[in-house]
């Protein structure tokens, strides 16, 4: 495994429609398992190929109940709204509010090409339809209610390590 770079936003790359995975090549094995890595060592709870220059329709995503790969992932299924917080991997130190789904059901493919359904409520959802929209070209900043924040996540852990 090896960390990959993760594009920042401007990078031409993020912009772009990914292409469908019709069959798991060790290549795409080891993209998986790198972005997995990139993603705990960047502190993320996601992260979908785009990010790390790869036009392909995988995401990673770990919001603290073990890790998801999904290959292919299409929303079929979304109710309920929640406004929060939004940030991203591709725009680091910067967070912003967005109202997404609340509830979210997500056919794709598991990493064993198998078919899988995945429901997600509030982390989870927002997680799935932030990633999924990498997929398509599209970055939460698109979304954003109001201003992006500056934000400094070694200070938001050292507030919640002293409490």
């Amino acid at each position: 495994m090896a960390l990959r770079e993760v594009r920042i936003q401007g990078d031409p790359v993020l912009e772009k429609v990914c292409r469908p995975v019709e069959k798991l090549t060790e290549r795409l094995e080891v993209l998986i398992d790198d972005m997995l890595e990139t993603m705990y060592d960047e502190n993320g709870v996601g992260l979908a190929a785009p990010q790390v220059g790869v036009l392909r329709r995988i995401v990673v995503i770990d919001v603290g109940e073990g890790p998801i790969v999904l290959i292919n992932p299409e929303i079929v299924e979304q109710d309920g709204e929640q406004t929060g917080s939004e940030g991203c991997l591709s725009l680091p130190g910067k967070a912003g509010i967005v109202t997404r789904p609340n509830h979210v059901v997500v056919k794709a493919l598991d990493r064993n090409m198998e078919p899988v359904t995945v429901e997600g409520y509030e982390l989870l959802a927002r997680a799935l339809c932030h990633e999924i929209d990498h997929l398509n070209g599209h970055m939460y900043t698109e979304y954003v209610e109001g201003p992006l924040q500056d934000v400094d996540y070694d200070e938001v852990e050292e507030i919640e390590d002293e409490e």
